[in-house]
């Protein structure tokens, strides 16, 4: 009989590394076996016992055990190229999947899925999303964006990404604007609560029993807000929420305010409450720019956690569930910190100007 093969030689690191491994219940099967079988050498055990216990033939057992002599733990886990089983995709194939993937539509469609793109190609559904995965398509999915037309955003660009960078001292930086039409919707039949294996349910269909219209102008430095609901956003009510604020800054501090271009925040009478309270700065992002403003950001956590699951049998009721978590959120509000430089956005926006203009052309 041959003589077992010598005790494979590993340090108390390498050994304690391949104990965590062989334990493991995450990693794949095939690094867990490898791992059993070199501490298995480890113990000076027969290739062919070890082979027998962890279910693999002797000469792979010789084989993992010679690679560890040569190479240790370094490449454990990667295969060495000219093994594991060939593409069977020819490249041809993959060639025509993508170029039909970027540059057309099935007949009537806005957009390929596998099964479409399977019987144009001649494949299978599982070959196309291996092809899509790999090369990072994702037909399905689309993104929306809007580059402003404002001949001054950069100007406008540069002095509201200064505020939230730079807030300059005595004064209080607030990002300023309404969230309009909010519906007091309630549903037509009464929602069941989460229970194990089952997630809430409510109705899909909802009755309307009226709107408000929120305003609000977030700190930008503390993340409070400070709220008001009222029946419309016409420039009366608008000005009532400036008094609003008015009355709750402390007067020895300068405002500024940033808000949008919307007609009701430039209405005469608000320009002559302005010109009344010189303390009032006011910062307008540019036109269709409403990301600029950090106050939709707190709009969708209000609209996430507050109003797309609510039942509001009426409008006191929405305002009454508003300002509820309008106060739980001042108690420990939370800034929302912004990073990007002008100079990152400028060149962000020239790109996709540059992109635009391909496509146009």
């Amino acid at each position: 009989m041959n003589r077992p093969a010598a005790a494979l030689v590993m340090s108390p690191g390498q050994r304690d590394a391949l104990g965590v491994l062989a334990r493991s219940r995450t990693a794949p099967h095939r690094q867990v076996q490898r791992a059993q079988v070199l501490l298995l050498a480890a113990e000076g055990i027969a290739n062919s016992q070890i082979a027998a216990r962890v279910g693999v033939k002797p000469a792979t057992v010789r084989t993992w055990r010679a690679r560890f002599a040569e190479e240790g733990l370094a490449k454990l886990g990667k295969v060495r190229a000219g093994r594991g089983r060939k593409s069977t995709i020819p490249q041809a194939t993959i060639e025509q999947i993508v170029e039909l993937t970027r540059n057309s539509t099935p007949a009537g469609h806005t957009h390929w899925s596998c099964r479409t793109m399977a019987a144009a190609a001649g494949v299978s559904p599982a070959t196309v999303q291996r092809v899509w995965a790999a090369r990072g398509l994702k037909p399905h999915l689309v993104k929306t964006f809007k580059l402003s037309n404002d001949p001054r955003f950069e100007e406008k660009l540069i002095d509201v990404v200064g505020l939230y960078l730079n807030p300059p001292e005595q004064a209080i930086v607030l990002c300023l604007d309404e969230k309009s039409s909010v519906q007091a919707m309630d549903r037509t039949q009464p929602s069941l609560p989460m229970v194990k294996g089952r997630a809430a349910t409510m109705t899909h269909d909802y009755k309307r029993n009226g709107t408000t219209t929120l305003f609000a102008a977030l700190d930008v430095v503390t993340g409070k807000v400070i709220g008001q609901c009222l029946p419309r956003h016409r420039h009366q009510e608008y000005l009532r929420f400036l008094k609003k604020i008015d009355r709750e800054i402390p007067k020895g501090l300068t405002v500024h305010v940033i808000a949008d271009n919307y007609a009701t925040h430039k209405h005469p009478e608000v320009r002559a409450w302005l010109d009344t309270h010189p303390r009032f700065h006011m910062h307008f992002t540019p036109t269709s720019s409403s990301w600029l403003n950090l106050v939709e950001r707190w709009f969708r956590e209000l609209t996430d956690k507050a109003l797309r699951r609510g039942a509001f049998h009426s409008v006191p009721d929405l305002i009454a569930k508003i300002e509820t978590y309008l106060a739980a959120h001042n108690n420990q509000p939370k800034p929302f910190i912004w990073t990007a430089t002008a100079d990152d956005i400028l060149a962000k926006v020239a790109r996709g100007r540059v992109a635009l203009q391909a496509v146009n052309q």
